[in-house]
C-alpha cells in the first residue's frame, strides 16, 4: 500500500466515522427529546416538543452527511483493537441500562430511570472519547454526566416523575445535539 492510498484511506475512514457519530449522536437526541416531551402535561406543549426535536434533528442530520463542512484538519489515530472496546463500552452500556431499569422499577422508583440512564450514557461517552479519538466525546461525557445530576436534585427536591424526565430528557437532548452539530462541522 502506498503512503497515498494510506492516507486517502485514513481520510475516509476519519470522515465516515465523524459522519456516522453525527448521525448517531443527533438520532439519540431525538429518543431523548420525545422522552423529555413525554413528561408534559400538555399535549400542544408535547407536539411542539416533538416537531421542533424533529427539526432540530434533521438540521444535525444534512450536514452529517453532507460530511464535513471543510476540509478535515485531523485524521483521527484509533487505538488498536479500537472497534473490539468500541463494542466492549456499548454491551457495557446496555447493560448497565436494563440493570437501571430492572432496579428502578424493582424498587419501586421507576422515576429513577431517565436520571440512572443519562448517568450511564455520560460515562460510556469517557471511553469512546478515547476510543474514536473525538475529544469532544468527553465534553459530552461531562455534560450528560452534569444533566444525570441536575435531573437527580430535581428528583431530591421532590418534584414529580414527569418533570424529572422533562429536565434529563431535554438536557441530554441538547448536549447530544450540540455534539452531533460539532462533530459534523467541526470534526
Amino acid at each position: 500500500m502506498t503512503t497515498g492510498s494510506a492516507d486517502a484511506e485514513c481520510l475516509a475512514l476519519t470522515r465516515n466515522l465523524r459522519r456516522r457519530g453525527a448521525i448517531v449522536l443527533a438520532v439519540f437526541a431525538l429518543v431523548w427529546a420525545f422522552a423529555g416531551g413525554s413528561g408534559t402535561a400538555a399535549v400542544p406543549v408535547s407536539v411542539a416538543v416533538g416537531v421542533v426535536a424533529a427539526a432540530v434533528t434533521a438540521g444535525a442530520v444534512v450536514p452529517a452527511f453532507r460530511g464535513t463542512a471543510g476540509p478535515v484538519t485531523r485524521l483521527v489515530r484509533l487505538p488498536e483493537k479500537w472497534n473490539r472496546g468500541v463494542g466492549l463500552v456499548n454491551a457495557a452500556e446496555l447493560v448497565a441500562i436494563f440493570a437501571v431499569i430492572a432496579a428502578s422499577n424493582a424498587s419501586g422508583h421507576p422515576e429513577f430511570i431517565p436520571v440512572g440512564i443519562c448517568l450511564v450514557v455520560g460515562l460510556h461517552f469517557f471511553p469512546l472519547a478515547r476510543l474514536f479519538d473525538q475529544g469532544q466525546y468527553t465534553w459530552t461525557a461531562v455534560l450528560l454526566t452534569a444533566v444525570a445530576l441536575v435531573g437527580l436534585a430535581v428528583l431530591a427536591a421532590g418534584t414529580t416523575a414527569e418533570t424529572i424526565r422533562t429536565v434529563v430528557g431535554l438536557g441530554a437532548a441538547a448536549v447530544l445535539w450540540a455534539s452531533s452539530f460539532h462533530v459534523a462541522l467541526r470534526g
